[in-house]
């Protein structure tokens, strides 16, 4: 038996949608309060039942064109109503934009800011006052820092959207944010700042190098790190996700692409050792909402995703199902075995017919895009109205005028004593000195992206949730204890690729772990750029496969064949049904 372990705010909706049993539901039982108005409402489809006349009214299938109107009406309304009766959840925040006046611990980028990198009051009142009022007006009146603007919000009423499918954005819950002053967001800033130092080590060499050795011994003083191994130095805690080489199978291996060759998955790669935002004048520049004055630029030679930098450089030109789009083709590429046993249209299932776009390959392949884009509410709702979580590199700030006494915040005292901080000093004082001829250091958190992070706030990590999201749709679909065939490691220059010898290097790979792994590689990719926390990436990708969840749920209703529903894997490793 198979045991449900949802947050315990959404249990009570769960709990009647996953089973644990092969019974095949009737309708989806999960949703949300704001589409009551549903039930309620006569459609457009609903008028039309009237205007049939007995001439087209006639046997076209298993129903008359009249009832099939009335079944896929009631089909709507059923969910409809069952989604209104939803508990709702809670929404907690970790109150640093109410404990500190000059708002030091939340999100502002973009906005006008003192010399200090605080935030003008008057700014970001204007930007309270849009997401509080939803006006569209109010939104267009936010007080940005350049005028006109070089930069600009992205998407704040993005948040206030609705959805058709799957749960309403506003009712998934999150833990709040670690506090500005807490020792659990030092542990984090502390993790970020090794990850800058070791971007350009190869993440097969972390198990030996001395660097990595010392990050590992320092995380291990915060409680969320302790255990954590140079060998699974910046790995997330989920299954299959410490097997085989650190980047996922689906980030490595060719990508077949219709009558196209198979596309290597070779990236331009940022120059290695360039760092940006590690001059105090850049980076107040860039708070401020200006463009980067400098543009990125790559190594002369294509490179797999080898190192840090890489991997950070794939999530920086990707796309919201880029990778889990590219992790669909490569699985319909390893043949219908790789499809999930309870499938209706395998061959154990199926002796006449084969599925296409239910079942079939264009299913998973369009869902990926539709789990994404429902993600990408849900986070866009807890960064604008929930958290503001304010930015690594803004944080950054933060550290580098306390320790220069500029100013005076209250940085928990792990963060302050932690040897990172000197080899940080040090690492930026060198590319200060090399890219603008000045022999000075900081503490600011060093960036992959010359731009720095995105203008949105930090909590969740948007990269998480869409990458969860499609993963956790693709676990529904295919077989996660699949092994995956010629599996491959980049070679530690990243020019090339390998074979992983299963034995030699490691456990056999499956397309569970392999999913698992892709997720956490396109979270934790942003959190080595230096844009995100760790706590983004991790929950980020809770929230996803939550999201996925519900709209999986919401689809279990609308099938014709014979089907006892979707069984997969969670990241916390329980198993459920659908």
């Amino acid at each position: 038996m198979t045991e449900n372990l949802m947050p315990e705010s959404n249990a009570t909706q769960e709990a009647d949608l996953i089973e644990t049993t092969s019974e095949p539901e009737v309708a989806p039982k999960r949703g949300n309060s704001r589409r009551m108005f549903l039930a309620g409402t006569v459609t457009a489809a609903t008028a039309a039942v009237g205007a049939i006349t007995a001439a087209n009214a006639q046997l076209i299938g298993p129903t008359s064109v009249k009832q099939r109107l009335k079944d896929a009406q009631q089909l709507r309304t059923t969910t409809a109503r069952v989604e209104s009766g939803a508990p709702l959840v809670p929404h907690p925040a970790n109150n640093d934009e109410a404990l500190y006046f000059n708002k030091i611990g939340s999100y502002s980028k973009g906005l006008p800011h003192n010399n200090l990198g605080e935030v003008d009051l008057n700014a970001y009142n204007s930007l309270i006052n849009a997401v509080s009022s939803g006006d569209p007006v109010a939104y267009n009146n936010i007080i940005l820092g350049t005028n006109p603007p070089q930069v600009r919000l992205t998407d704040p009423q993005n948040a206030l959207a609705f959805t058709l499918e799957g749960q309403d954005s506003h009712n998934y819950t999150m833990p709040a944010a670690y506090a500005f002053s807490s020792e659990e967001e030092a542990g984090e800033m502390v993790e970020l700042y090794w990850m800058a130092l070791l971007r350009d080590v190869p993440f097969s060499e972390y198990p030996t190098n001395p660097l990595a050795i010392q990050a590992a011994a320092d995380l291990n003083r915060f409680q969320d790190y302790i255990g954590v191994t140079p060998a699974t130095l910046f790995r997330s805690p989920v299954a299959g996700n410490a097997v085989g080489p650190y980047v996922s199978q689906f980030l490595l291996q060719p990508i077949p692409y219709g009558a196209q060759q198979a596309v290597p998955q070779a990236i331009n790669a940022p120059t290695i050792g360039l760092d940006y935002m590690t001059q105090y004048a850049e980076w107040l520049s860039i708070e401020r909402g200006f463009a980067p004055a400098q543009p990125q630029t790559f190594e002369p030679q294509l490179k797999f995703l080898y190192s840090g930098r890489t991997l950070a450089q794939w999530v920086h030109i990707d796309w919201p199902y880029n990778s889990t789009l590219n992790a669909c083709l490569i699985l319909l590429g390893y043949g219908s075995g790789a499809f999930d046993a309870g499938n209706p249209y395998t061959l154990a299932n199926s002796r006449t017919q084969q599925g296409f776009n239910t079942f079939g390959g264009p299913h998973p392949l369009n869902l990926v895009s539709k789990a994404a884009d429902l993600a990408l509410k849900a986070a866009w709702f807890q960064k604008w109205q929930v958290h503001r979580r304010i930015r690594p590199e803004m944080f950054g700030g933060r550290v580098h005028n306390q320790l220069v006494g500029a100013a005076n915040y209250p940085i928990n005292s792990a963060l302050l004593n932690s040897p990172v901080l000197p080899l940080i000093f040090e690492h930026n004082r060198q590319q200060n000195l090399a890219r603008f001829g000045q022999n000075v250091g900081t503490y600011l958190q060093p960036q992959v992206f010359p731009e720095g992070s995105p203008t949105h706030p930090s909590y969740p990590s948007g990269h998480a949730t869409f990458a969860a999201a499609g993963a956790t749709v693709l676990k529904a679909f295919f077989n996660e204890s699949f092994v995956i065939p010629r599996p491959v490691k980049p070679t530690p220059d990243g020019l090339g690729l390998e074979p992983y010898i299963v034995g030699v290097d490691g456990p056999a790979l499956t397309i569970g772990g392999e999913l698992n792994k892709l997720a956490a590689n396109v979270a934790r990719g942003r959190d080595i750029g230096g844009v995100h926390w760790r706590t983004d990436a991790l929950n980020g990708n809770q929230l996803g496969e939550d999201t996925a969840i519900t709209l999986l749920q919401d689809l279990r209703g609308i099938y014709n064949e014979t089907f006892a529903g979707f069984s997969l894997t969670r990241f916390n490793g329980q198993t459920i049904t659908i």
